[in-house]
């Protein structure tokens, strides 16, 4: 997906050795900004186009809601195998934001318990914990921005958040980009993070 993110089978992203001891919490805070996005989404915006080609502000939500679905699974050491198919599709159904209210409630409380020494099973792999969690910290971001720019909301940023994927992004764009995970980088002339993390992910800011 063009500008998006997906799983990859058999690709390998490098573990981010420095990620902060405080990933968890940024993923519950960022739970909360996706949330409070998710919530202000005008009722007309919900099929608007996003920067995530061929998703719109529905389809990013439906793919984060079904990540954090995802979750506490992982958390708890099941495998791919083990969940199987049972988020596929559609996980928004009638009401969107009960949907997404309650995969957040279930994810905030795994993550608030899980050990940053947990081993989850992935599908390119097993990851450190950690490892996982700044990758759910950069899918939330980078799909809270989506979400924002196609529904017309606020899209800034939480500084430490931007800090922290920014400095994942610049580990792994080069393959990913190579792999058709993000679509080319955009050139920045910023020192801003938010805005370098957005033109790495082959985002105009």
């Amino acid at each position: 997906m063009q500008g998006g993110q997906r799983r990859l089978a058999g690709f390998t992203v490098p573990f981010m050795a420095d990620a902060p001891d405080n990933t968890f919490e940024l993923i519950v805070a960022g739970l909360d900004a996706f949330g409070d996005k998710v919530n202000a989404i005008p009722e007309e915006r919900w099929l608007h186009p996003t920067p995530c080609s061929e998703w719109s502000v529905r389809d990013v939500v439906n793919h984060v809601t079904s990540e954090h679905l995802w979750a506490p699974h992982l958390l708890r050491g099941e495998t791919i195998a083990h969940v199987g198919d049972r988020y596929d599709g559609d996980v928004l159904g009638d009401d969107p934001l009960y949907a997404w209210q309650r995969a957040s409630a279930f994810s905030r409380a795994a993550w608030e318990d899980a050990s940053p020494d947990a081993v989850v099973h992935l599908s390119f792999g097993d990851n450190p914990a950690l490892e996982y969690g700044v990758q759910m910290l950069t899918d939330l971001v980078i799909h809270g921005w989506d979400v924002a720019r196609g529904a017309g909301l606020d899209e800034s940023i939480e500084p430490e958040a931007a800090t922290v994927v920014l400095a994942y992004l610049e580990a792994n764009a080069k393959e990913w980009h190579a792999a058709g995970i993000f679509a080319a980088p955009v050139q920045i002339d910023s020192d801003d993070p938010a805005v370098r993390l957005l033109g790495l992910s082959g985002r105009q800011p």
